[in-house]
């Protein structure tokens, strides 16, 4: 079926391009903290209408965000990868719907399973995988630094405050789903369809298999170890 696509994604005139390589931070604290690394070693601010961007210093790493939620992270990735992105690593934070998996526990992101609005309209079949290559690099990083981590699926919502208990029960019964977010599965469609490599780690922030929700990501020691891992991305080393 041709498409008949009205607007595009395009770079303007007077946009700069931007490095090929970059972080896309989900949370406007860890977006704010990670291109502050950058800003704080000599690089630069660069607009972006609905988020931040900050360029090292060097031109070889982007670090943009934040962009909570399906819709506007897809419009922020749609416009980095305009501007010249080709390699985009996620970092955010997830629910989990698994007892293996604690507040605080690092997870790289598998199969993507969508039950948000947004992937639909770019993808034929779900579920979207990611870029194998930039997965191992992520593996890489976490263990020079002696970090453990679980891989798991991750099924992205629209409506946080309407997950339903007997719903999340059978998604990690039947399609093994363990993490729940609100962009994954639509980053991963955008990236397939427009031919990027995309990945994604998290860091377990609240608890839904228990009888009562458990949230963890007001802790000080969640919030250190959030902050480390960006720290840890801004470094470059990951690619």
């Amino acid at each position: 079926m041709t498409e008949d696509i009205i607007i595009h994604p395009i770079k303007g005139r007077k946009e700069k391009e931007i490095p090929a390589a970059g972080i896309f931070l989900v949370t406007p604290a860890e977006a704010n903290y990670g291109q502050e690394c950058l800003l704080n070693a000599g690089g630069r601010r660069q607009f972006l209408y609905n988020s931040g961007l900050a360029i090292s210093d060097d031109n070889a790493l982007f670090i943009a965000g934040p962009s909570v939620g399906a819709p506007l992270a897809v419009l922020t990735m749609e416009k980095l990868i305009a501007l010249g992105a080709k390699r985009i690593i996620l970092f955010g934070w997830c629910g989990t719907i698994a007892d293996n998996l604690k507040v605080g526990d690092i997870v790289i992101g598998n199969a993507a399973i969508s039950g948000e609005g947004t992937s639909r309209y770019y993808q034929a079949s779900s579920p979207a995988m990611p870029s194998v290559s930039l997965v191992h690099d992520i593996e890489e990083l976490l263990s020079s630094e002696c970090l453990d981590y679980s891989k798991a699926n991750v099924w992205s919502t629209d409506a946080p405050y309407r997950e339903d208990r007997i719903f999340i029960e059978k998604l990690h019964r039947d399609a093994d789903v363990s993490c729940v977010d609100m962009e994954y599965s639509a980053l991963c469609a955008v990236a397939a369809f427009r031919g990027i490599e995309f990945a994604a780690l998290f860091l377990v922030s609240d608890e839904l298999y228990r009888k009562k929700w458990k949230p963890g990501f007001t802790s000080r020691e969640f919030r250190d170890k959030s902050s480390l891992l960006v720290k840890l991305l801004s470094d470059k080393r990951v690619f």
